[in-house]
């Protein structure tokens, strides 16, 4: 109540200041108290019908002492939902609560099970029907490039020399990036007639990064009787971009032998390359029909320099140093020929 009294003193006071103010015509200051009395009544009926909320009122045996003015549950035990205009309650009567037996029964039908996977129900729509005649598998044409197959030849020294003749050295192969058929031929011919010859069959399969193994047979032919050996070894491409290949070698009658190689290309321009090589042969026997000793038996290491008219036609020349060693130089000055010779080479190299 004391409240009520001081906003009446307030409006009061504010009423003489309005008539003092307007006596002296200021009309700005004349507004603004004309809104402060406005404000003054509109505060003074919120506070009635606050005091009109059943234990709410100052001093109301409702409340304890000293406690917080809240409106609690029990003063408003005698409100009725049901006159709320706009909450409609039809229809709401039957709703079954979530412990009624009939809220189960009226989800028996929904079963969650079958949308989880399974057997497709035999009314499904079929997967099939705008597929225009097509069936599932491969699409010809959209395969994966390390999945398709390409083949390679390289005819990498195809060369002439003097007191030499002919040369040929070979490669390629068919299959893909992970798995192919290697072929090798290296061999000379000479005076008219076949030099020592050999040729390679390998099963190439890629093992790490840049490198694979290499499973397969190998034939000697040409000078003397053939000779058939086993052979197992790798081939890739060394720190520095140095390609190598080293294979060992297993014959009949108790024979080895192994052999290594290293290549390199420097290009010097975009069309001119310096490409150096060595390759070393060894033997485990004396094999004397074919001039072939024990140990060590020939390094041979070349220097070629070559012009690339285009990426797969390349003339060039260059120079070849051979030198045979143990029993090999022996068997080879007992035939008639010299234990080491240096050529100067020319050929071509080709590759499809």
């Amino acid at each position: 109540m004391n409240n009520i009294h001081d906003l009446r003193l307030l409006r009061r006071v504010a009423a003489a200041s309005f008539r003092v103010l307007s006596l002296a015509g200021l009309s700005s200051t004349f507004s603004a108290a004309a809104l402060a009395a406005t404000d003054i009544d509109q505060t003074e009926a919120k506070t009635k019908a606050h005091d009109n909320v059943p234990g709410t009122q100052q001093g109301s045996s409702n409340l304890p002492a000293g406690a917080t003015q809240d409106i609690g549950h029990d003063a408003m035990k005698d409100m009725d939902h049901g006159k709320m205009p706009d909450m409609h309650h039809e229809g709401m009567e039957n709703m079954p609560k979530p412990s009624d037996k009939g809220s189960k029964e009226s989800m028996g039908e929904m079963r969650m099970a079958p949308m989880q996977g399974g057997k497709a129900p035999s009314d499904a729509r079929d997967p099939d029907a705008y597929a225009d005649g097509a069936v599932h598998g491969p699409m010809r044409g959209m395969d994966m490039a390390d999945d398709a197959s390409h083949a390679y030849l390289l005819l990498d020294k195809f060369e002439v020399a003097r007191e030499r003749g002919f040369r040929l050295d070979a490669q390629g192969w068919y299959g893909g990036d992970r798995s192919k058929l290697w072929l090798e031929v290296d061999g000379e011919r000479q005076k008219g007639k076949l030099g020592a010859t050999r040729a390679e069959a390998l099963w190439d399969r890629t093992f790490a990064t840049y490198w694979s193994s290499q499973l397969g047979v190998r034939h000697d032919f040409g000078e003397g009787p053939g000779r058939n050996w086993a052979a197992l070894g790798v081939q890739g491409l060394a720190p520095y971009w140095f390609e190598a290949q080293a294979t060992l070698y297993a014959g009949e009658s108790g024979r080895t032998a192994a052999r290594v190689e290293f290549d390199y290309e420097l290009f010097i321009t975009q069309r001119l390359a310096l490409q150096p090589n060595v390759e070393a042969n060894l033997y485990g026997k004396n094999d004397r029909s074919r001039h072939i000793g024990s140990g060590l038996s020939e390094i041979e290491a070349g220097l070629r320099l070559r012009y690339e008219i285009s990426r797969q036609f390349a003339p060039y020349i260059g120079v070849s140093w051979r030198r045979k060693f143990g029993n090999t130089a022996s068997f080879a000055r007992a035939a008639g020929e010299e234990g080491s010779d240096t050529k100067f080479v020319a050929g071509v190299r080709v590759w499809f």
